[in-house]
């Protein structure tokens, strides 16, 4: 399920180089995988249609909403990419540049204390197993999935149905050689240096409660859709990438809403989110200055993206293209 997660937060999972019976390490790096998932949501987007200017240029979307003394330019991310993408282009240089504030979804630097929240909130109540919550035939295709990952079918037995999804949903894009630290999110940070001021949409705990706080039935069937998606999740994120990369938001939008047919999910992960940023923006333009807001992609494409949620609030976004 390609877009559930890809976030530069946190490291390599290591998790086929530890031993079967090595539960409580395994844990440990399971829990950076899911961590690494779960901050930054790409959403879920409807589709759009934008027809570029003649002499338009070719790279990932960004816009740009202002008034008389404040800009805010919003920039599109993919949390994990191969080695060796050029994507930080004129546009996108000279934006940053001129902005004195970067706002990515959580605060960068939470990062290591998000895989020890992440551990604690998503441990099963002592007598439960995962699997022991799993239909028959549910059950026997997540163990083939396992399996097919060099783990143990017992791996996620302790860890509740959502934090499962979390670190299938990543570990097969770890293998096609998706890395978190050739991540936008750590590339801008490392061009902020100290010289930027930090901020964010979003906390730590309230990425962990969109998943925690579901019910039992909504989280056992995220996993499913998880599972199910599994043997074609990167070729779909390598199509996203490309998308990304043309900054073709309709296109993105659509390969990214062919991820997520749940009416209550979609909601939950990226429409109820928009229109808190959309909030966040419309209150930061009541302060002069320059802010370079930096989400995932599936946020800012097609219907229910922040951009239609500030059109409720009578704010356009202008895509900037050259």
């Amino acid at each position: 399920m390609a877009c559930a997660e890809w976030s530069p937060y946190i490291g390599q999972t290591g998790a086929e180089r530890v031993p079967g019976n090595d539960r409580p390490m395994l844990l440990k790096r399971l829990a950076s995988s899911a961590a690494a998932l779960l901050l930054g949501l790409t959403g879920c987007a409807g589709v759009g249609v934008e027809t570029p200017p003649p002499g338009a240029v070719p790279g990932p979307a960004l816009w740009e909403v202002a008034d008389e003394d404040t800009t805010i330019y919003l920039f599109g991310t993919v949390h994990a990419l191969p080695q060796g993408k050029n994507w930080f282009d004129g546009r996108i240089e000279q934006a940053f540049a001129a902005s004195e504030e970067l706002v990515t979804e959580i605060d960068l630097a939470q990062a290591t204390a998000s895989a020890q929240s992440l551990a604690g909130a998503a441990q099963l109540p002592e007598g439960q197993t995962l699997r022991g919550l799993m239909a028959p035939d549910k059950r026997q295709a997540f163990e083939a999935s396992l399996v097919s990952l060099g783990l143990p079918v017992e791996a996620l037995d302790r860890v509740e149905p959502w934090f499962a999804g979390m670190t299938l949903s990543y570990l097969p894009l770890a293998r096609r050689g998706y890395e978190t630290q050739s991540g936008v999110e750590l590339a801008l940070a490392g061009r902020a240096g100290e010289a930027k001021k930090r901020g964010a949409l979003e906390t730590i705990e309230q990425q962990i409660a969109l998943f925690d706080t579901m019910p039992m039935e909504a989280q056992l069937a995220f996993l499913d859709e998880v599972v199910t998606a599994m043997p074609e999740s990167a070729n779909s994120l390598d199509a996203m990438v490309a998308d990304w990369l043309e900054g073709d938001a309709a296109g993105l939008a659509k390969l990214l809403n062919a991820e997520l047919d749940n009416p209550a999910l979609y909601q939950r992960l990226l429409t109820d989110r928009n229109a808190n940023w959309a909030e966040w923006i419309d209150r930061r333009l009541e302060q002069p200055g320059t802010v370079f807001v930096a989400v995932g992609a599936g946020h800012l494409a097609g219907a229910g993206s922040v951009q239609d949620q500030l059109r409720k609030r009578g704010i356009k976004a202008r895509r900037v293209w050259q």
